[in-house]
């Protein structure tokens, strides 16, 4: 059984429960793999994908998916993409790492917002307490956060859809 604990930033944002704005709620740990091989399968159609490159945290409100997409070999979690694959087929790589999404959060900026490029409608104060304690030289302006994660993974997109049936 993989270890399904958070990393200690994941865990203070965890504690909090849900963020808004933006409507983000965080899991209590990991989702368990064989539950993202289901969840994977079906959001693809495809019977033979398994998520096992995912490590989903949390989800919106329309059931879209927030997770970790492995695909930095040997990285640590924290230094892996966050990603969002949403309920109604939307893909979106939303930070390069764990530390950029959280100054994402705290400018109420979650996966909606990436999705349809809205813009934010406030911020988290709890969620900034937590970007600062964790990820103090992280701090960038979210559409820098957006397009530093767009340039350094293009292909995200072209990789789910190729795993679709």
């Amino acid at each position: 059984m993989p270890d399904l604990a958070f990393p200690p930033m994941l865990a203070d944002l965890a504690r909090i429960g849900a963020t808004g704005p933006p409507e983000f709620e965080m899991y209590e740990r990991f989702e368990d793999p064989d539950d993202t091989a289901w969840w994977y399968r079906q959001w693809t159609g495809n019977d033979e994908a398994d998520g096992s490159e995912f490590r989903f945290f949390g989800m919106e409100g329309a059931g879209g998916y927030v997770g970790l997409w492995l695909v930095r070999e040997g990285r640590p979690l924290t230094e892996q993409p966050v990603v969002y694959l949403g309920s109604e087929g939307q893909t979106a790589v939303m930070a390069a790492d764990l530390a950029s999404f959280l100054w994402l959060l705290a400018q109420g900026i979650g996966p909606c917002e990436v999705a349809y490029d809205e813009e934010p409608e406030g911020v988290d104060p709890d969620a900034v307490a937590i970007a600062e304690r964790h990820a103090p030289d992280s701090r960038r302006p979210w559409r820098e956060i957006l397009r530093l994660a767009g340039e350094e993974f293009p292909d995200f997109e072209g990789y789910v859809d190729d795993q679709c049936r």
